[in-house]
């Protein structure tokens, strides 16, 4: 078996998935992050600093010496964010404010060591077509949204919402692959 080159500190599955097709030998290493929006702090802000928290929580889990990534994605429309929902009224009400507009996804990635951090923000606009009431109740039904930032997932049956996107595909299923492969590719090479 190849050597280890890096920790994921994630539990996502879709993270598992993007990470493995950039052909890196890694473990997942579980971490728990509290994710909470602090006052004042920009969404920006916000979807970096966990990605950092997720990334030092994996450092300090592992000792530092293998590079551990950390991601966090966010789901933007109007300066609110939307994360996970709580339940169904939460999704409706996320999934409402999506249809028949623009918004942003923002994933961060942190690659860190005990010595070295470093953090990378894709946002990609997303626009989604007019959802219907009944569209919106049978995808809650379909169980995707459940577990999606913004009650959605554009790798699944909620891709079937999206007219067009603007930037990097895979961001916002979860881990910019292009930027990923970069940061690891750099902290690999020292």
């Amino acid at each position: 078996m190849p050597a280890l080159q890096l920790y994921l500190a994630s539990g996502s599955p879709r993270r598992k998935e993007l990470l493995a097709q950039l052909g890196y030998t890694f473990e997942r290493v579980v971490v728990d992050v509290e994710e909470c929006h602090q006052p004042g702090e920009t969404s920006a802000e916000y979807v970096q600093r966990l990605s950092q928290d997720k990334a030092l929580a994996g450092v300090k889990e592992t000792g530092g010496q293998i590079p551990v990534l950390g991601s966090d994605t966010i789901v933007v429309v109007d300066d609110e964010i939307l994360e996970k929902p709580e339940d169904f009224a939460d999704a409706k009400r996320m999934l409402e404010l999506l249809s028949g507009r623009e918004h942003q996804v923002m994933t961060a990635v942190t690659l860190a060591t005990a010595t070295r951090r470093e953090t990378c923000l894709v946002t990609t606009n997303v626009w989604f077509k007019t959802l219907s009431e009944k569209e919106i109740e049978s995808y809650w039904q379909s169980g995707e949204p459940q577990d999606k930032a913004g009650s959605y997932g554009i790798q699944g049956i909620g891709g079937k919402f999206i007219e067009r996107i603007d930037g990097s595909y895979y961001a916002v299923v979860g881990l910019p692959l292009l930027e990923t492969d970069i940061m690891v590719q750099d902290f690999l090479s020292l």
